[in-house]
């Protein structure tokens, strides 16, 4: 009878009791199915994340390479300039040798033409001297390379009262030109610069087709812009390559005007 009475309480008990491991087992499988989810969803975030980061990657060493490029094209422009620079200066002072030589030669002719043109002393009885007569004054070519070498030798006077000969008895000699130059580079190592870019400037002034004129200019802006005058200095080297185009100073000009940021 109490067996009986208590049947239907442990089938409900029991009912109860399975109901509840359906529904644990239900939970447990609807978490492992957020949880899978949720896996593949961070699986496949982190696959966007990887995929952003590689290109980001990409990029910077893309960049980074574009960068070295870059660095290596300046690097190259800036070594061409300098050698063309470098080569430019080598030309002129080959140039400036051959001139030297040449100036030389013509110095060595005046000479012996001088010598040729002396008159013969006719000897007289009893008379045991043995003077000639004076020659002539030094040609325009004597009297440039006589005061070059005492230039040469530090003696800045000696050398620019030579120069000033030069230009007083030959004013139209085709070293005057070049003759002014020295004059001023003899005031440049007194350290009278003012002197100096006021004798480049009478060289331009009175030679202007002389192709020693760009050379007057060109130095003269130098000392412009040694002197911080940035702007009278980039005018300067402006008509050299608009005056002068053709000639050496033109392409130091220009690219004088490069580092000055034209």
């Amino acid at each position: 009878m109490r067996a009986r009475r208590f049947a239907p309480a442990a089938a409900l008990l029991l009912g109860g009791c399975l109901a509840s491991k359906r529904d644990v087992y239900l939970l447990q499988t609807q978490l492992s199915s957020m949880q899978m989810s949720a896996a593949r969803a961070d699986s496949a975030r982190s696959a966007q994340a990887n995929a952003v980061l590689n290109q980001l990657v990409q990029s910077n060493d893309s960049m980074r390479a574009v960068s070295a490029r870059l660095a290596k094209l300046q690097s190259t422009v800036a070594t061409d300039h300098y050698e063309m620079g470098r080569q430019i200066l080598q030309i002129q002072e080959l140039s400036g040798q051959s001139q030297r030589r040449l100036q030389e030669l013509r110095a060595s002719l005046e000479e012996r033409n001088q010598m040729a043109a002396a008159p013969v002393p006719v000897p007289v009885p009893g008379d045991t001297s043995r003077a000639a007569p004076a020659p002539g004054g030094p040609g325009p070519a004597q009297l440039f390379q006589s005061s070059l070498d005492q230039l040469r030798r530090g003696s800045a006077t000696v050398a620019r009262a030579g120069f000033e000969e030069l230009l007083r008895n030959y004013p139209k000699s085709e070293d005057a030109p070049e003759a002014m130059i020295y004059i001023a580079e003899t005031y440049a190592a007194e350290r009278n610069q003012v002197a100096a870019d006021s004798v480049y400037g009478l060289v331009v002034q009175r030679y202007p087709s002389s192709p020693k004129a760009a050379t007057a200019l060109y130095k003269h802006a130098l000392s412009l812009r040694a002197a911080g005058r940035t702007t009278v200095a980039r005018a300067a080297f402006d008509r050299i390559v608009k005056d002068y185009p053709r000639s050496d100073e033109a392409a130091l000009a220009r690219e004088q005007l490069r580092t000055l940021g034209r």
